[in-house]
């Protein structure tokens, strides 16, 4: 049986997943645990290399499966593990796109390394030519409008560059929801879900977390799915839906 699309469901992503048949979900949006042993309530972020790889594939394999033909996948990751990702996902069959940079603007005061400004998201495709990519709904201004007043520039903008500037979700920011250690801006799945969705297409999040990727597919009138393993980031994440 398909899974019931607009709902957080409790579980794991991999067995939840077997349940829904195969390409049905239009846009993939995963930001896994980072396995740097960081502090969930629940979840244990310190496998080895070979089982948080061996995991990875698996998850990736059954994300992968679901995906329309037409769809897009979306893996937010640190440094750590950047680079295996991105050969994991193009050894499931997806095609490459973008390697975008995700600069956040502030880190992790570091006292031993350079502190850390960025994240990592991998963009691939089911099909290499054939995908949804809404461009005219993600222009930015570009500089030859603003800095140049150049009147050959687009008047729409540009597509944005692949380095995003976003600023993490503070605890003192408006959005952010209580009693989870960390959150995705609003601001960046709406670029993803915007540019490679239509409305009414089905948003799938196998690590939901805070529901940041729901909350946003909910506001932009698209169908979502989330999966959370953890029953409090859930509940707390089903209660921010409800007010949308």
């Amino acid at each position: 049986m398909p899974i019931k699309p607009n709902q957080i469901i409790t579980g794991d992503c991999i067995e939840i997943l077997r349940r829904q048949p195969s390409e049905t979900v239009d846009l993939v949006f995963a930001d896994p645990p980072f396995n740097i042993n960081y502090s969930y309530n629940f979840y244990k972020d310190n496998k080895t290399y070979d089982e948080y790889r061996g995991w990875c594939e698996e998850w990736i394999g059954e994300c992968t499966r679901v995906l329309k033909p037409r769809g897009s996948f979306y893996l937010a990751i640190g440094d750590e593990y950047a680079a295996e990702l991105n050969i994991l996902l193009k050894q499931s069959g997806l095609h490459f796109r973008n390697w975008i940079v995700w600069y956040y603007t502030f880190g992790q005061n570091c006292r031993k390394k350079f502190n850390r400004t960025h994240a990592h998201i991998h963009y691939f495709t089911k099909d290499k030519k054939n995908f949804v990519f809404n461009a005219d709904s993600i222009r930015v201004p570009s500089a030859r409008q603003l800095k140049y007043n150049d009147k050959r520039a687009n008047s729409k903008g540009k597509v944005p560059d692949d380095t995003w500037t976003f600023s993490r979700v503070c605890g003192t920011f408006k959005e952010r929801v209580k009693n989870h250690p960390c959150q995705m801006p609003e601001d960046l799945l709406e670029r993803i879900i915007k540019v490679s969705t239509n409305e009414g297409d089905l948003v799938l999040d196998p690590f939901s977390g805070s529901g940041t990727t729901s909350a946003v597919a909910k506001k932009n009138n698209r169908n979502y799915i989330g999966i959370e393993v953890d029953d409090l980031y859930a509940e707390e994440s089903r209660k921010r839906i409800s007010l949308i």
